[in-house]
């Protein structure tokens, strides 16, 4: 049942106690940040909603009618409900910023957010981090569905109902066994890699997604072949170490591999492999928190 429009808003009570406590209109306005004549305006709107004074104007100060007595100890209940339930919102809140739910891509889970993990537990220690990891398409459907409060995606496009922010640059390579043929070749040509069956993630994956995107857009008419497909970078490592065939993935997963000599790395002649790690989270809505925060780590990092 909606209220009465005779009940004045929480602030004007707010400002009626205080000028009881502090013994005139001047101090309450000052407390509560306001200029004394909006405080005396707050404070007329009041009377005329209850529809008599509740002050008297003195040369000592204002004190309270006998009506506005009562007004003022009704009013100190309603004002005190409040405050309970702003320290009750205020708890809510923090139990919510306390967890934090991210998704991230395989690259993004795997070769940065250890670090940014780190930073973020320093800056907030009591937070609890809950990582969800899969490919790109996964990630925005978890931020979509609420799932995870940000996420990290590799892939080119923009998925509606998500805000998408730049927070890391990666360069993806191709790799090779040490005895392809690749291997003793300082560069191979865009036409060529093109033409080459290679070894792939899944539809979806922001590595694979992005190479469509490089060579759609550097060699109109082509479209890469699919040699195999495998659900991880681990196993795509490990297949082409074996000989099974060249992939493209991600500088980061392969640095390792490539000082090791496990897997080599000839430059492409002709495309243009350059991509950026972005940010996702709702459309419309701000981030909070140690979202915020991860998302100010990742930038800085």
């Amino acid at each position: 049942m909606p209220l009465s429009p005779r009940v004045p808003d929480l602030a004007a009570l707010d400002l009626l106690v205080s000028v009881l406590e502090l013994g005139s209109i001047g101090r309450a306005a000052q407390a509560h940040g306001i200029s004394q004549p909006s405080a005396s305006s707050r404070i007329r709107y009041l009377e005329k909603l209850v529809g008599m004074p509740v002050l008297e104007r003195t040369t000592l100060g204002s004190r309270p009618t006998p009506a506005g007595a009562l007004i003022i100890e009704w009013a100190r209940g309603v004002v005190d409900a409040a405050r309970q339930l702003d320290a009750g919102i205020d708890t809510l809140r923090a139990q919510r910023h306390s967890r934090l739910r991210v998704a991230a891509s395989q690259t993004v889970a795997e070769y940065l957010f250890p670090a940014w993990l780190m930073m973020l537990r320093k800056a907030a220690p009591e937070t609890t981090i809950a990582l969800e990891s899969g490919n790109s398409v996964e990630v925005a459907r978890a931020v979509l569905e609420r799932r995870a409060g940000i996420g990290f995606i590799e892939s080119p496009g923009r998925f509606r109902g998500l805000e998408s922010h730049a927070v890391a640059r990666d360069r993806l390579v191709v790799v090779v066994s040490p005895d392809h043929e690749w291997a003793a070749r300082d560069r191979v040509g865009a036409e060529e890699l093109a033409d080459t069956p290679l070894i792939h993630r899944e539809p979806g994956s922001g590595t694979r997604t992005w190479f469509e995107h490089a060579v759609a857009r550097d060699l109109p008419g082509r479209r890469p072949d699919v040699a195999l497909e495998l659900s991880s970078t681990t196993a795509i490592k490990s297949a082409v170490a074996a000989g099974a065939g060249p992939a493209v993935l991600s500088s980061l997963a392969v640095a390792a591999e490539i000082a090791a000599g496990t897997l080599v790395s000839p430059t492409i002649a002709g495309l243009d492999l350059e991509r950026t790690l972005r940010a996702v989270w709702p459309t419309g809505e701000r981030l909070r928190g140690p979202a915020r925060d991860l998302y100010a780590i990742a930038r800085r990092a």
